[in-house]
């Protein structure tokens, strides 16, 4: 078995003897695997059956689940071993045993072997490169480790061990941790099965997650429903704070509760006095006022609260409006607790034979330590049911609100509407792209090309989105969205797809669906059909039927013979069940030899009207043309958002900037203004607590123009205060960005 790798300027071959039992069907030898974790009810469960699977695979005598928490403790969570053993389950680890480092590398390097830790290893010869520098061998897997590691591994008993790496989110969650009482080097394809193993255990224990957060926000949705059935429509959260302690309880387990409204204090159960919950506001006034701040260590984070940590030793604050801060609070009393240590946490290493550098502690006991000072910890899924009990408190202030200011309470209500229904919406986005990246890799086992077809399809939705926002959410023109599909993906070949017939406008809540199914016809062209040699053409004719309904045909002719496809991919299932699905219409497609024939029907609610090529020309603005380019010398851009602003440098460089300085606020700007001259400038409007408009009223001084830049639509006020300049909708765009700099330079 060879395998290479690229380190700097070098190429990295590991040679490696293969073994006669070494599987070679590796997705068969996993599949099994990854079926019996699947059947897991619980993370507990999944993580004792994964470890017995690696176990099973790779003839280790031990193999452990071994997961870090926040402060990259590790503890062992699962444990599959050999019977003559003594068992590591539950032990803790500092940090120290696993030092930054050498995480930074089980990051990248997600698996680790250490065949035999009396092996003495070979010299890396030349041990310089002609720079004078050593090779890097991090990504090796037969390259030696730290004489410190294999010490540490020998005070354990361990002849042989490998790591494979736990990524959840991106981060390292924890580790496959394998020991061997034996020298032991599991085959390439072993190691290879145990690395796919760990990648498709990674994604079982984010769904069993997800699982738990889905859980505890039904628990959520049962106490919202529960409180709000019980309040009167007039009353306040300060009225019915014992009715809602009682009634979170169920919940989130407490010892005792505070209600802090309007400077008021309140209580039940055992809690700090009144005059020592004064002490408290203050710190948690530091805390972020819009979601919940838990801590089952009070007297850690704040001095002077040890005085009460008998009966306040760990609070889930809950923060129910702004200003004044008002609070709902729980508190848990103090618990003995102990945490169970392999070896002392305090003293893991100790001066020895290597001089100045440490060694490993020797003793890998279990020893106790007793910790004081500290409750019950808050759970992940309490903390979600305090943040979702937040927001129904919210509700109810902002409900009674309602009342005693009408027409304030209007506005807030409609806020709240249109927060549910970008909520809404931002939910159904995010599960249509998890869809299609699930539907996506199915088939496709090359990386380049998955992401590929993925990046296309979530183009194309996003172009969709552009069109029909681009005017507030408006019907938009069927004719511009192939048409931005020839240009986004056929280029030059754009002129052999003919449309013909009017023009279709259609319903923003239909459109994302039918710029699916364009999208996969047009690639599927270029790919495989008409468009994918130098003498094919498409001819797409849009049509009205009698009852209103849109039926558009899609023919491909002078292309390669098309042959129907063996297996329905989730292209082709798009083209044929998007349109009968979610818009109640018709698809069919025929794969005849001379092309690809579609026939589309939509139905007449989905369409808000027909138009002529003419109307869809007068509605279309003139643009500057595509290239063009202005001499803006120095260009400010004000925009808190850093990811944003990184957008807006580069479309800023592409339409002539010499230079471009960044302010994320008022204060930044100023500055830049004071010390430097600008030829334009780009404003975000809204800043988070504060405006641009002072920078605004410097740059006219000065004579400097700007564009303001806004996400939230409408800005009459703006264009009367600064009747010259232009505004651009968020997130940026270069043509958007090129009319606006035209409106002032022309």
């Amino acid at each position: 078995d060879i395998t290479v790798h690229r380190s700097d300027t070098a190429l990295i071959m590991e040679l490696e003897a293969v073994t006669a039992d070494a599987p070679s069907d590796l997705v068969g030898f996993v599949r099994p695997m990854i079926e019996r974790v699947t059947a897991a009810e619980s993370i507990p469960e999944l993580c004792r059956l994964a470890a017995r699977q690696i176990k099973a695979l790779t003839g280790y005598d031990r193999v452990m689940v071994y997961r870090f928490d926040a402060d990259y403790n590790g503890e062992v969570i699962a444990e599959a071993l050999n019977a003559d053993l003594e068992p590591f389950l539950g032990l803790n680890y500092p940090a120290s045993d696993i030092p930054k480092q050498a995480r930074a590398l089980y990051q990248r390097n997600l698996l680790r072997v250490i065949g035999d830790v009396n092996d003495p290893g070979i010299d890396v010869i030349p041990t310089l490169n002609p720079n004078d520098e050593p090779l890097d061998l991090s990504m090796s897997t037969t390259r030696a480790v730290s004489p410190i590691h294999l010490e540490y591994l020998r005070n354990m008993g361990v002849q042989g061990s490998m790591s494979v790496s736990i990524i959840k989110g991106g981060k390292l969650w924890g580790l496959f941790a394998c020991h061997s009482r034996t020298p032991l080097v599991p085959s390439y394809p072993v190691r290879t099965a145990s690395e796919l193993f760990a990648h498709l255990f990674s994604y079982l224990l984010e769904r069993k997650e997800n699982e738990a957060e889905r859980a505890a926000f039904i628990s959520g949705q049962i106490l919202h429903d529960r409180i709000m059935v019980q309040l009167a429509i007039d009353t306040s959260v300060h009225q019915n704070f014992g009715m809602i302690a009682e009634a979170a309880r169920d919940v989130i387990p407490f010892d005792g509760a505070v209600g802090w409204i309007e400077g008021e204090f309140q209580s039940i159960g055992t809690t700090p006095s009144e005059e020592e919950f004064r002490t408290l506001v203050p710190f948690l006034n530091t805390a972020t006022s819009s979601r919940v701040y838990a801590t089952d260590n009070l007297a850690g984070k704040l001095k002077g609260a040890e005085a009460f940590a008998d009966r306040a030793a760990g609070l889930l604050a809950l923060p129910v409006s702004r200003d004044p801060r008002d609070y709902i609070v729980f508190f848990r009393s103090e618990v003995a607790r102990t945490v169970t240590w392999a070896g002392d946490p305090d003293k893991p290493v100790t001066i020895g034979e290597y001089g100045e550098r440490l060694t490993p502690r020797k003793s890998f006991e279990a020893w106790q330590q007793a910790l004081s000072g500290y409750s019950e910890p808050w759970t992940k899924d309490q903390v979600r049911a305090a943040e979702s009990l937040r927001v129904t408190l919210m509700e109810v202030v902002l409900r009674l609100a309602d009342n005693n200011l009408r027409e304030r309470a209007r506005a807030s209500e409609q806020q709240e509407l249109l927060i549910a229904e970008l909520n809404h919406r931002v939910r159904n986005i995010l599960n249509l792209i998890k869809g299609l990246i699930n539907q996506s890799s199915i088939g496709h086992n090359d990386v380049s090309t998955l992401t590929s077809v993925i990046g296309g399809r979530i183009d194309a939705l996003a172009r969709a989105h552009d069109q029909i926002t681009r005017q507030l959410w408006a019907p938009a023109s069927l004719h511009e969205l192939i048409e931005n599909e020839c240009d986004a993906y056929l280029g030059a070949m754009s002129e052999r797809i003919v449309i013909t017939g009017p023009d279709a406008l259609l319903n923003p809540d239909a459109f994302s669906t039918i710029a699916l199914v364009i999208h996969e016809l047009m690639t599927n062209s270029a790919k495989y059909g008409a468009l994918c040699d130098s003498s094919g053409s498409v001819a797409v004719n849009v049509q009205r039927d009698e009852d209103g309904a849109l039926r558009m045909t899609w023919h491909e002719s002078g292309g390669p013979p098309v042959k129907a496809p063996k297996r329905r991919g989730f292209g082709t299932t798009i083209i044929e069940r998007s349109i009968p699905f979610e818009l109640q219409g018709e698809a069919h497609v025929k794969f005849e030899l001379t092309g690809v024939e579609a026939e589309l029907i939509i139905p007449a609610r989905h369409i808000d009207r027909f138009a002529d090529k003419q109307e869809r020309e007068s509605r279309e603005p003139d643009a500057p043309g595509e290239d063009r380019t202005f001499d803006l010398g120095n260009v400010l851009v004000v925009e808190d958002n850093m990811i944003i602003a990184l957008d807006a440098e580069v479309f800023m460089e592409k339409l002539g900037a010499k230079s471009v300085s960044m302010a994320s606020n008022v204060r930044q700007a100023l500055t830049l203004l004071e010390n430097n001259t600008y030829g334009y400038a780009l404003l975000d409007i809204n800043l988070g607590t504060e405006n641009s408009l002072p920078i605004a009223e410097k740059l006219t001084a000065r004579g400097v123009p700007f564009a303001f830049a806004t996400g939230y639509g409408k800005t009459e006020g703006l264009s009367k205060q600064f009747p010259d300049t232009q505004t651009v909708q968020k997130p940026y765009d270069l043509d958007a960005l090129r009319q606006a700099i035209a409106a002032r330079f022309d």
